[in-house]
Formats: structure tokens, sequence, C-alpha cells
């Protein structure tokens, strides 16, 4: 591939050096920063604060420096604006590519330092009610009122002889529980809202039981539960799952101040 080539065939390598930060954040984060920059493009959106311990030598790695984040603004009372950075420079190596509008692919720089965000211990209260606010919100129904055109009700009910043959169609055509029958992913957002209500209800779950709960693909609901649950090898909760602290309610975690 030729570097720096026009030819759009070709990748533009020209930049593939150069050092890029990777870092997941939270949708309400991502919603934060796409709002504020879209309206002020002058206003800083964010500012990362680095911290060092000066008793320590630069070249410890046991001790690398703390990254937190603090945006400008928030899309909601309850959005902490204030998140821990947790560094992990321990993952596959990876580039970020780009595509103009006329198709050209270039590299934009390879991933230097992978970051992953949660809110800052001072933000948890703030964080855990902006969660239930969300969760109230997408396990509310809403429901809807239809006219219809045809109020004499005829067509809703069946015609003589039809029962027996559509009771004996439909028996057929139900699929079986289990692997069999494909389940339909929700968005991510909205199923973090889902567990969060579950695990209120009661603090462990098994795998078992939120699938039947959720009716989620498994290997999807694995990978949730993998960012927002701890699993139980041993003791009385043995093979269960229960939220991380940072995602409880602080009521239950810490007495106020």
């Amino acid at each position: 591939m030729a570097e720096g080539s026009s030819n759009n065939a070709n990748v533009d390598t020209s930049r593939s050096e150069r050092a890029v930060w990777l870092m997941k954040c939270p949708p309400v984060v991502s919603r934060s920063l796409s709002s504020s920059s879209a309206s002020d493009s002058l206003r800083p959106v964010a500012k990362v604060i680095v911290s060092l311990d000066p008793l320590l030598a630069n070249d410890d790695d046991d001790s690398p420096p703390q990254f937190t984040m603090e945006l400008a603004g928030t899309e909601s009372g309850n959005a902490p604006k204030c998140y821990s950075m947790d560094m992990s420079q321990d993952f596959i190596p990876m580039a970020v590519f780009s595509e103009s509008s006329q198709g050209r692919t270039a590299v934009e720089g390879k991933i230097l330092n992978k970051f992953d965000m949660k809110p800052h211990n001072e933000n948890i209260q703030n964080y855990g009610k902006l969660c239930r606010e969300r969760t109230s919100k997408y396990m509310t129904k809403s429901r809807q009122i239809q006219v219809i055109d045809n109020d004499n009700g005829s067509h809703m009910r069946p015609m003589p002889g039809m029962v027996i043959a559509s009771a004996v169609s439909d028996k057929k055509k139900m699929p079986t529980k289990g692997s069999d029958m494909k389940r339909t992913r929700r968005d991510r957002g909205e199923m973090e809202e889902i567990l969060f209500k579950l695990f209120e209800r009661q603090p462990n779950w098994t795998l078992r039981q939120l699938i039947q709960e959720t009716d989620q693909p498994e290997q999807f609901l694995k990978d949730l539960l993998k960012d927002l649950c701890v699993y139980n090898n041993k003791g009385t909760n043995q093979g269960t799952y229960e939220l991380k602290p940072e995602y409880k309610r602080s009521g239950e975690e810490s007495t106020p101040k």
C-alpha cells in the first residue's frame, strides 16, 4: 500500500504511528460530549486530570498515574460530572481507521492506552439516582388508544367451524421453548436499565434465571453481566451474579455523612 497515496484503492498510512487513546464511556457521557461539541465548538467539553504521587519514583510501574475526567456540562441534573478513567495497556494492539466521503480509507493512528470510565466515588449517589430514573422510564409502558372504524365487532368474532381449525393450526406453529427459539437482542442501554431493575427486586440471580426474565441471547447477556456484575464462585450465593459495588444503591453500601 502506498503511503499518502490519493488512490482510493490504497490506504493512507501517513499517520499510522500517531498515538491515540481509546476510551470506553457510558452513554450519558457520550451524549454529553456530543451535545456540548455541537452547540459550541470553541468551548472545552471536558478536562482530564492526571494525578501523580511525587514521593514515588517516576519509573515505578506499580504506581501508574491516575486519570480523572470532569465534564463541562451534562444532560441531566443527576448525571455525574466526574469520572474515573482506569487505564489498561494490556490489550491486543489496535489501530484507528477512517473513511472520507469520497470513500478513501486512512489509518489515523495506533492505540497507545485504553481507558474504561466509571463514575467517580463522590458521584456514586447521583449515578444511582440516574440509573433508577432511566429504569423507571424504560419499564413504564406507553398506552395508546386506537379508534376502530368497524365498531359492530363482527370482525372480532370467529365464524362457526373456524375455532377448532384455528386452534389446531396455532398449536402446530407454536415454537418450542429453548435453543430452537431465536431471541431478539434489545438495545444495550435498554437492557442495562432492565437488569438494574431486576437486581433491585433481588440481589442475586443465576444466568438461567436472567435469560428467562429478559428473553435475551445467552452470549449477549453474558457480555452485559461481565461489565455490570461480579460472579460468585463460592459461598452461600455460589453460581449467581450480583451488581458491582459502584452500581448498587448508595444507601445499601454506605451511611450518610
